[in-house]
């Protein structure tokens, strides 16, 4: 099945149906904003390597966590009381990507090049590109994850950790994030065994691109996404003790 070619100035995607069975839709175009905004609404992302020229996938079927279906095992919910005491939203979006451009263990190299960097950092300012943000007990960025919001609609791109479970626990707080304010669906993607065992399911193709259209046509909801504090256990543990210790004084 050939791939669908676009113009760099003015792409104009295909149907997602017309992607090959590996889920890769089209090449070329460009990452400014609004092409980035366009193909999102349509149920299409980028994901390249430094090697190769842009691709745009729309793989079927598509990898999705339902927020209210987030498995927490004993260990993670013992780190969300006791390690991370901060979780911020949006307030370290350029540390939070820089971080996740960074190899990993048993990876080389990235698929977030310089150019898909920058990318997201215009489309963080244009107000579609989200962070979460996990801190530890001195202040440090522990770990994280950002994605990309339209509507109601939101879309995971990537996580790191420099301390364990942290990546997990930004996980957390953004579905929690999105289960108080009603958003429904957490688009993660392709297939991942990590994600499948935090609760991640495979979604037909058809059904994610209906589910996403009609999200991405609905608004957000007021300062849904402005830069804040989340509500945090282990801040909340950390605070009861405190006035536990304040009483026996």
């Amino acid at each position: 099945m050939p791939v669908f070619v676009l113009h760099d100035d003015r792409p104009v995607f295909p149907e997602p149906s017309s992607a090959r069975p590996d889920g890769l839709l089209a090449l070329g175009g460009n990452l400014e904003p609004e092409t980035l905004v366009s193909a999102y609404r349509r149920g299409i992302f980028p994901w390249y390597s430094e090697d190769q020229p842009l691709l745009w996938w729309s793989p079927d079927p598509r990898l999705v966590l339902e927020p209210g279906e987030l498995r927490v095992s004993r260990s993670l919910s013992k780190s969300l009381r006791s390690k991370f005491p901060r979780i911020g939203l949006n307030r370290a979006f350029g540390e939070v990507i820089g971080a996740c451009t960074e190899p990993r263990k048993n990876s080389p190299g990235t698929w977030i090049t310089e150019t898909m960097k920058n990318a997201y950092i215009a489309l963080h300012k244009a107000g579609f590109a989200f962070s979460v943000e996990a801190y530890d007990d001195g202040g440090a960025l522990a770990g994280g994850l950002y994605g990309v919001r339209i509507g109601r609609m939101v879309f995971g791109e990537s996580m790191f950790s420099k301390r364990s479970d942290a990546s997990k626990a930004a996980l957390f707080h953004l579905c929690a994030h999105m289960r108080r304010h009603g958003l429904a669906l957490l688009d993660c993607q392709v297939e991942s065994g990590h994600l499948r065992r935090l609760g991640a399911k495979p979604m037909p193709r058809a059904q994610f691109l209906e589910q996403n259209a009609r999200l991405c046509r609905q608004p957000p909801g007021p300062d849904l996404w402005r830069a804040q504090w989340l509500p945090c256990p282990a801040e909340q543990q950390r605070q009861q003790q405190d006035r536990r210790q304040g009483n026996r004084r």
